[in-house]
Formats: structure tokens, C-alpha cells, sequence
């Protein structure tokens, strides 16, 4: 029988986006599950097959399905394993290094599951069906903005792995040396630990703790990065602010990235890229400010054109054709 379909789920530090998709990059049926209830890994795999095999059922593929493909953080395209990844809470007895694609195969009866960073799994998604397939952008590094902060780096149309499988981990350079927050991953001033969602919302916190200034945040008790753009959009001065900040701190950093691989375009992919209408501003004045003349003004800004409520699962399914 043919294979007409194949399975993407996005695994995130919160939640995991799972779909059926077809060959056309149309999916048929998606659920989310909850990632952060559990801390074993052998737990969390199991809802996730019983999930997975009830989606298969729901869009009446039985026997369709060509592949899974998964992105996670952390995740290594060579061995299947998720190796110590900071914002996932689950562990293997005691151990961070989980044999994902193994376990999930095994769990669904031995359909193949194909693993890769999630920023990776973006990357290919916009490749597959999205913006670098449209402007046929065949050199481009893509940063996903959402718990953290992930990078895919394409190069002459192909994702570069690295020798051990963990190239593109951009969101952990560090962006502040001097007395720079503490990140998940054990270092302290990384990329990740300002310009994430959760980032963004720290940088609230401080701020508002720093000073008396007016601000609609003042009345939430726990502010997130949803509520610090719902205030920017309400004309709060701090949450745009905070906004601005986040920008220039990213953007300087995209500069040092284009030194190393002269992309045509830097798209910005998750929750936190929409807000483009507060970040595009500073990020490209900061980008052009800090790059070397030669690609001054040259290397384009761009946000993913995956269907919002899709993106993920259509960037984690271009992994289940191979």
C-alpha cells in the first residue's frame, strides 16, 4: 500500500503539537499533549504513542503512514537521542539522555521515527512548504523564538549537523558577559536566557522591580511574554521597551551569525516572532549596526509563512519523508 502520510510532532518544554500530514503539507488531523507533567521519559513516550495511534485512527490512515518525524531541543539527528535538554523535564532512569526515536518506534510497533533538533525540523519545514521554498532561499538560518531560543542552519540547501549531530545550538552564545542571567543550560548570559518567551518576561520582571514606572504588567501576578506584548499593543511604554531591547540584543547577535555562514535570509520562526511588528525595527537596525560592510544591508529579515496553528507539526512532518 502506499504511503501517503506522514506524522509531525513538535516537542516543546510545555506542550507537544501532533499531526497527520499528507504530501501536500495539509494536515488531516493534530492534537496537543501535555510535556512538562511527568519527569519520566518512558511515561511521556507512552501518552505519546497512545496519542499518535488515536490520530492515525481519527484521519483513517491506517497502514499510510510513511514515517514520524519528530524536533525537540536538544535532539540529535545521528543517534535518536534528546541529550540534556534543559527546558524538558523528563529523565531515563536518572539519565538525560534519552533514546527518543527508539522508544517511540517501539511504542508504535516499529513505524520509523526520524529525530532532529527542533529549530532543525523548521528549517526543514520552510524548505518543504514554506517561505525558503517560495523565494527558492537555499542558504538561510532559521531561529526559532518560543521557550527558548533555536537555530537551523542551512547551507546550500542542506542542514548542517555538525560531527556529532548538534550544530546550530546559536541560542547558547553568550549575547552578556557581564553578570549575564543564568540560562538552563548551566552558562550564564546565553542568548536563550533574554530572547526566548521566557526571556522576555524575566526582562518584564526585572524591570518592574527595578523601578516605579506605570505599566499595565503591574497587575499581573505572573507576568508571561503574551502579556508583555498585549501591553505594547495597548501603548505600554516599559513593554515596548522590553521589546526594543530584546531586539538590539538579537539583532547584534545575528550579526556575529552571518560572519559564519554568509545566509542569503535570517527567518525567525515561534510564539515570540509575532511580535514583528515591536522586534523587526531594532533587530535589523542592530543586525546592520554590528555586521561586517560587506553584508550590510544585504541579508534579509523574514518570518516563517507556516499557518500559525500548523508550523510546528508541518516542520517536524518534512522529517517523515526521509
Amino acid at each position: 500500500m502506499e504511503k501517503k502520510y506522514v506524522i509531525g510532532v513538535d516537542v516543546g518544554g510545555q506542550t507537544a503539537k501532533c499531526g497527520v500530514v499528507d504530501a501536500e503539507g495539509n494536515v488531516v488531523a493534530q492534537e496537543v499533549l501535555v510535556s512538562n507533567e511527568t519527569s519520566e521519559a518512558a511515561v511521556f513516550i507512552a501518552e505519546l504513542a497512545e496519542t499518535l495511534k488515536k490520530l492515525i485512527a481519527k484521519a483513517g490512515v491506517e497502514g499510510k503512514i510513511a514515517g514520524i518525524g519528530v524536533g525537540a531541543p536538544n535532539a540529535n539527528y545521528y543517534t535518536g537521542n534528546i541529550e540534556f535538554a534543559p527546558n524538558l523535564t523528563w529523565t531515563l532512569a536518572g539519565s538525560k539522555i534519552i533514546p527518543f526515536a527508539k522508544m517511540l518506534s517501539e511504542a508504535m510497533g516499529g513505524l520509523k521515527v526520524t529525530l532532529t533538533n527542533d529549530a532543525n525540523a523548521a528549517a526543514l519545514g520552510e524548505m518543504k512548504y514554506g517561505v525558503a521554498k517560495l523565494m527558492k532561499i537555499k542558504d538561510f538560518i532559521m531561529i526559532t523564538l518560543g521557550t527558548g531560543v533555536g537555530s537551523g542552519i542551512v547551507i546550500n540547501g542542506q542542514l548542517l549537523y555538525g560531527h556529532d549531530g548538534f550544530a546550530g545550538e546559536l541560542g547558547h552564545t553568550i549575547v552578556v558577559r557581564e553578570n549575564g542571567r543564568q540560562c538552563g543550560c548551566g552558562r550564564k548570559g546565553c542568548l536563550e536566557a533574554y530572547c526566548s518567551a521566557i526571556g522576555v518576561a524575566r526582562t518584564a520582571k526585572e524591570w518592574l522591580e527595578e523601578s516605579e514606572e506605570p505599566s499595565l504588567l503591574r497587575s499581573k501576578s505572573d507576568i508571561t511574554s503574551k502579556d508583555v506584548y498585549d501591553a505594547a499593543k495597548d501603548g505600554d511604554a516599559l513593554a515596548k521597551r522590553v521589546f526594543d531591547y530584546t531586539g538590539r540584543l538579537l539583532g547584534t547577535q545575528l550579526a556575529d551569525f552571518i560572519a559564519f555562514s554568509a545566509p542569503e535570509a535570517i527567518i525567525l520562526f515561534g510564539g515570540l516572532a509575532r511580535a514583528k511588528e515591536f522586534l523587526t525595527e531594532p533587530i535589523e537596525k542592530a543586525m546592520n549596526d554590528n555586521v561586517l560592510p560587506l553584508w550590510k544591508n544585504k541579508v534579509k529579515l523574514l518570518y516563517s509563512t507556516l499557518p500559525a496553528s500548523d508550523a510546528a507539526i508541518l516542520g517536524a512532518s518534512a522529517l517523515g519523508w526521509e
